[in-house]
């Protein structure tokens, strides 16, 4: 048996991937590098990336830098409790951070994933409103197609009937949803867009303490893209209904739609921010929560005087100083260039399938290239496709997308976008 063959088999035979079957017949691929953005299987072939490693690989793989930032600090401490002791690499990260997010953001809790950011975000909204003597502000409103993670508070305010969940339906906390807006991207946001979210907070602001969605893009819950001008008016609404906004940066942050952070389309600021995926390039799993010193204080000066959770590997400091060289690798490279030419190229590569009597729609933003089908896609069928084609995208449910690393050229572009357009020319009813 070849070691790929070996590799397969005991992937059957031990691992169980995510969002899958341990029956199901879906196809893995056994990698055994990766570089620049190139993926390298087992069996030797090579894949352009057009993924970024479900979207945080901005820099692409084995980065020099990135290397020698996890190795020098390896050489110190691989970790240590961030309880009662600190360290320069969180410190660094966190003021780093606190200098490039909207001006009101002072304090960040450093945590382990995304859906935990998620989750420490939601339980600082409800700590602050107990603290302000409102403790029957508990719930959170949200819109329709919103994604913010698989834990359970992170569940509750996903999309419930077109999100993953709808199965604990009956264990998650109800939450208040509103209609999503139809107004898309560069398009001016009506009446009939925000009049929905505003009778939520009309209606039910007493129990809110705060509205979540994701800013611009809604990412696993279908890659809609929505206008700035619903993100200004819903910033209004929060200020007169008395409830605070947070942003869920975490599929949008550090560069991907063309923005350092995609709520700098609208022009605002949230209350609370979470960010992840893209904060360490990929390198290592870590999130962060950032708030106002207002929020902060506020938490600290009411009961009981502490905020109420402590991840084991909080602040990781392998994890930070990926970050640190993750965000200065960014800051200090050409990126709102490299952003623009990879949406030019998205969008001239992907425009034949606009004539497909089988695409819906396609959609392009900074380094973001989306075609929705009209049918949801036979992953058994089209994931080896892709493979086969020497390009590694990962479609779900209708969609076929791009959120390639930003160190992409216009040829590897080019590949990726023809790979796409001919797999999908060739996909039947």
């Amino acid at each position: 048996m070849t070691n790929y063959s070996n590799l397969l088999k005991r992937d059957r035979d031990y691992v169980w991937h995510p969002y899958s079957s341990i029956n199901s017949k879906q196809a893995v691929f056994p990698v055994k590098s990766a570089s620049g953005v190139r993926i390298t299987l087992s069996d030797g072939r090579v894949l352009i990336d057009g993924m970024s490693s479900w979207w945080s690989a901005i820099h692409g793989y084995n980065h020099p830098i990135m290397n020698q930032a996890i190795s020098t600090q390896l050489h110190d401490m691989s970790h240590i409790m961030f309880g009662g002791l600190t360290h320069q690499p969180a410190i660094d990260l966190a003021e780093l951070l606190v200098t490039i997010t909207p001006k009101p953001l002072k304090k960040v809790f450093f945590v382990d994933s995304g859906s935990v950011a998620v989750e420490v975000a939601m339980k600082m909204a409800i700590q602050y409103w107990y603290a302000k003597k409102q403790p029957e502000k508990q719930k959170m409103l949200t819109i329709q197609y919103g994604y913010h993670g698989d834990t359970f508070g992170a569940m509750s305010v996903s999309d419930p009937v077109n999100g993953m969940h709808s199965l604990f339906s009956n264990t998650l906390t109800q939450q208040f949803f509103a209609d999503a807006p139809l107004c898309k991207f560069n398009q001016p946001c009506t009446e009939s867009d925000i009049s929905p979210l505003q009778s939520q907070l009309e209606n039910n602001h007493q129990e809110i303490a705060a509205l979540i969605l994701e800013p611009i893009v809604q990412g696993a819950g279908g890659m809609r893209f929505y206008s700035a001008d619903y993100l200004k008016q819903l910033r209004q609404l929060c200020d007169q209904y008395n409830v605070l906004l947070i942003l869920d940066e975490i599929a949008t942050g550090f560069g991907r739609t063309g923005k350092l952070f995609a709520c700098e389309h609208a022009e605002i600021a949230p209350d609370i921010l979470c960010v992840g995926k893209a904060l360490t390039g990929g390198y290592m799993t870590l999130a962060a929560t950032l708030t106002t010193q207002h929020i902060a204080k506020t938490i600290s000066n009411g009961e009981p005087g502490i905020f109420m959770h402590g991840p084991t590997f909080m602040a990781n400091p392998l994890a930070c100083s990926a970050g640190l060289a993750s965000l200065k690798l960014l800051l200090n490279s050409p990126w709102k260039n490299r952003i623009s030419l990879i949406e030019q190229h998205l969008t001239t590569g992907l425009a034949p399938c606009t004539d497909f009597p089988q695409v819906k729609e396609v959609r392009i933003l900074g380094a973001i290239g989306v075609v929705e089908l009209h049918k949801a896609i036979n992953m058994e069928i089209i994931q080896p496709q892709f493979v086969e084609a020497g390009v590694w995208v990962r479609p779900f449910n209708r969609l076929i997308y791009l959120m390639p690393p930003y160190i992409i050229d216009k040829d590897d572009i080019t590949i990726l976008t023809h790979a796409v357009t001919h797999i999908i020319s060739n996909i039947k009813d």
